[in-house]
């Protein structure tokens, strides 16, 4: 062999062995951005859906479910106190707030309350912002003898059961509303509802506010609070001092799931929803939804 032609083989041969040493490239797919979960839509829209219920004794009810923007959503039920209706809890905003859907403010955001008057007046609580992305189911009705239920009243301890029967079954009721949660609901309630929101917190039910219990509806508000607390379920109080009727019920009741918040203040019932209180009723309401259904 030449020394040329042996001068190119070498040559030759170490390029191929270059070649083989070398990273060789390897073709993959060009990575893809993430893309953004889409928002869910709401099954449900946020206006007020008229509900027809009946109480034990067969009497008719009515109440207004505002759906929640989530689901399955905690329920909270609002009982109202006597001579009032389920407006009121329109009127005080805690509706609109506590579904967080953007209703408006005040008796408009449902149309069966314009023109229906609140035994108590502005200015009115604001409200804490709720946490992100919360949003509760609501379902606010009207007791026997009360806005657009039934009238079976028929002396005082028939009033009185007839209501507690209402409270009762306006929880079942919420509890079968579509896109509720029926194990998360917790009540709130002024006077009379505040006795209703803890002696109808039965089954599904996890905790009750209650604004000026009174044990009115023949259930000693304090064997209430006892029967939710070995259940470990929070039952609060909010109480003016001065409320001779509601201080001392609320005074007696103990437990390790019960918390009493005590004004100066001489107010009852609805009338807690006024601006100048230390802490803000609104953030009250709200420190009691984190203890029942967590942040």
């Amino acid at each position: 062999m030449s020394h040329r032609c042996f001068t190119l083989a070498v040559a030759l041969t170490l390029s191929l062995l270059v070649a083989r040493a070398a990273p060789q490239a390897v073709l993959t797919d060009t990575p893809q951005p993430p893309q953004p979960l889409a928002t869910p839509v709401p099954r449900f829209p946020p206006d007020p859906q008229r509900i027809e219920f009946e109480a034990e004794d067969g009497v008719k009810l009515v109440g207004y479910y505002y759906p929640a923007a989530v689901e399955p959503a905690p329920v909270l039920v609002l009982m109202h106190w006597v001579g009032g209706s389920h407006c009121e809890w329109v009127y005080a905003n805690l509706v609109q707030w506590l579904q967080n859907r953007g209703l408006p403010e005040g008796m408009v955001a449902n149309p069966a309350c314009e023109g229906v008057d609140a035994r108590f007046t502005l200015p009115l609580a604001e409200y804490p912002p709720l946490p992100a992305g919360r949003s509760f189911a609501v379902f606010a009705f009207d007791y026997r003898g009360h806005g657009e239920s039934g009238n079976a009243m028929t002396g005082t301890g028939r009033i009185l059961q007839g209501w507690l029967e209402d409270s009762i079954a306006a929880v079942q009721t919420a509890r079968t509303l579509p896109g509720v949660d029926p194990d998360r609901v917790a009540t709130i309630g002024a006077s009379i509802g505040a006795d209703g929101a803890i002696d109808g917190c039965g089954e599904g039910c996890l905790g009750a506010l209650s604004l000026s219990p009174g044990s009115y509806l023949g259930v000693a508000y304090e064997e209430a609070v006892t029967t939710l607390d070995r259940e470990n379920k929070p039952a609060w109080c909010i109480v003016s001092r001065q409320d001779g009727e509601s201080f001392p019920v609320c005074e007696a009741a103990s437990g390790e799931h019960y918390r009493k918040i005590v004004y100066e203040q001489n107010e009852h019932g609805m009338s807690f929803f006024r601006p100048d209180l230390v802490p803000g009723t609104g953030q009250n309401i709200l420190d009691f939804l984190l203890s029942v259904f967590g942040n």
